[in-house]
């Protein structure tokens, strides 16, 4: 049977009314989804290019470190503990926990240039006074240390048991 062109035309209605309930959904999914998740990540991009050396930071994998040296514009190294030092792509830093306090930036006196390079961290790595002093004598070796007593004997394993010495 077909359909009289009556109800034919009453049942299209108004195209604008099938669209707003779309354009509703869309606008709060802006506004409770895309935006807030924008400013996020817009937030955690300024935080990983104001990473500097003394920084204390927390890795993706959950490594707690602190910032050495600020490699090139993607690379860290980072301080573990004393004696462990990796380097991290700075993508993967999750959180700055503290900020550091920047490197003093030393000032030349006077009449001098500025330093640079690895004349500078050797010179950061003597002492000051040493430049002043001339070179002490060597000091008297020591007697050396004397050996421990020996620890007193202690019985075989199953000695306490009856029936002699152990297994």
């Amino acid at each position: 049977m077909p359909i009289s062109p009556a109800y034919a035309q009453g049942a299209g209605g108004d195209i604008f009314t099938g669209l707003i309930p779309l354009v509703l959904i869309f606008v709060v999914f802006y506004f409770l989804l895309i935006r807030p998740q924008q400013k996020k990540v817009k937030q955690h991009r300024e935080m990983l290019t104001a990473i500097r050396r003394g920084d204390r930071i927390v890795t993706g994998g959950g490594i707690i470190g602190t910032v050495a040296r600020v490699v090139g514009e993607d690379e860290l190294q980072v301080d573990i503990t004393d004696s462990v030092r990796v380097r991290v792509v700075r993508s993967t830093v999750a959180n700055v926990l503290q900020r550091g306090e920047p490197a003093p930036a030393e000032e030349p006196a006077e009449g001098e240039k500025p330093k640079s390079g690895k004349r500078q961290r050797r010179e950061k790595a003597a002492p000051a006074e040493a430049k002043a002093e001339p070179a002490a004598p060597a000091a008297e070796p020591t007697a050396p240390p004397e050996p421990a007593p020996a620890a007193a004997e202690e019985p075989a394993v199953g000695a306490d048991k009856p029936g002699g010495e152990g297994r």
